[in-house]
């Protein structure tokens, strides 16, 4: 009977050890799971160790270019008539008017009854090629220019068939120089630009303001074939950043989510959003409730990102990479390092990043241990009780 109990026990313990070291449930792949992925052969990941030279390397490609850097703050950028503005000449004549004399007495832009005759001719809208036409005057260009250049010119070529000609011209629609605001703004606009030179903020205010928190949007200025891209709030704290805008640009106010997913052996296993200022892999810990002490495994804590092919020198030469030309990388950071502290406040985390936290080998041993233990007791109590 004694033979049989012991036969017995050894039968469920071998069962439960071979079931226990296939079936064993857990939340991911452990360290050396990861690490040994990364090293095959035919590896189509990399796993590169996070350390303060990679940090800064990481982050030295990945900052934003500031708009002062990229787009100047050149002031001034009014870009002069253009094709589409709506302009109105008014043409004077000093007594006794000849050629524009049918016209009726004006007031002077200071507010004095004018003594000389004066005529207000129709609004006239600058053409595709930059012109407009004054009668006796013939196509005046108005494109690129400047309104006192305009009068100037319609002033020499009346000389001689006005009777002391003085020239006003107005503008009184914008319609060339003007900047395009569009996305998650209470209105989207189209602002014309004065002399004075607007800039960014003085577009997004004309546009109503932004309908999202300001730490979770973005701005992008596209500025040709060519667009840079800030996080709102950057532009407020730094004023360099209010650029001044040039006709054509087109201000997009853009409403980005960005997050990035926990998984493992930390506080919670979410999808959680951050800042457009972003935020460093130690805030991305914290915000995932930290390692959970009773069973993560703090040399296993691992970033899951696709990079760009040229980013780093790779551990070996990526065996695959996406359809898109990134690579599979895997960063692993040791936090029984002290100095891994400070890494991770220069690591910044990207958007759809995976935060990974693999279980500790002790950990592992404690579910096998709990399940040995939760069929073997059940087994000897049968086997005391039939004694």
């Amino acid at each position: 009977m004694r033979l049989l109990s012991t036969s017995i026990i050894g039968c469920v313990l071998g069962a439960l050890f071979l079931a226990g070291c296939a079936q064993l449930p857990t939340v991911g792949p452990s360290t050396k799971e990861v690490e040994q992925g990364g090293r095959a052969a035919d590896a189509t990941i990399q796993v590169v160790e996070l350390t303060d030279g990679v940090a800064r390397q990481l982050l030295a490609q990945h900052r934003q270019r500031l708009f002062s850097d990229a787009l100047g703050d050149a002031p001034g950028q009014y870009g002069g008539i253009g094709p589409g503005d709506v302009l109105e000449v008014n043409i004077w004549e000093a007594p006794p008017a000849t050629l524009f004399g049918s016209g009726g007495a004006l007031i002077d832009p200071r507010g004095a009854m004018a003594a000389s005759r004066g005529t207000a001719l129709p609004e006239q809208v600058v053409d595709r090629d930059g012109y407009i036409v004054v009668p006796f005057a013939g196509k005046v260009l108005a494109r690129g220019q400047t309104l006192a250049a305009i009068e100037s010119e319609i002033v020499k070529r009346l000389t001689g068939k006005a009777n002391k000609p003085e020239v006003i011209v107005r503008l009184t629609r914008n319609s060339a120089s003007t900047v395009t605001v569009v996305g998650e703004v209470a209105n989207s606009t189209k602002l014309p630009l004065t002399p004075t030179g607007e800039r960014l903020l003085d577009a997004l205010a004309a546009a109503g303001g932004v309908r999202q928190p300001v730490n979770k949007m973005t701005v992008q200025i596209t500025r040709g074939s060519q667009y840079f891209a800030l996080p709102l709030e950057t532009v407020i704290r730094d004023p360099r950043q209010n650029v001044p805008l040039w006709p054509g640009d087109v201000v997009t106010a853009m409403f980005q989510p960005l997050s990035f997913t926990a998984l493992g052996s930390t506080g919670k296993n979410e999808e959680i959003n951050f800042e457009a200022q972003g935020i460093t892999l130690a805030q991305a810990l914290a915000r995932a409730g930290g390692l959970v002490d009773t069973r993560s495994d703090p040399r296993g804590v691992f970033i899951f990102r696709f990079e760009p092919q040229g980013t780093l020198p790779w551990p070996q030469q990526p065996a695959a990479t996406t359809p898109d030309g990134l690579v599979p990388v895997v960063y692993r950071i040791d936090l029984k390092d002290p100095g891994s502290f400070f890494v991770m406040q220069t690591f910044g985390m990207n958007n759809k990043d995976i935060l990974y936290v693999s279980n500790a080998p002790a950990a592992e041993l404690q579910k096998f241990l709990n399940l040995v233990f939760s069929v073997a007791y059940p087994v000897l109590n049968v086997i005391q009780v039939t004694k």
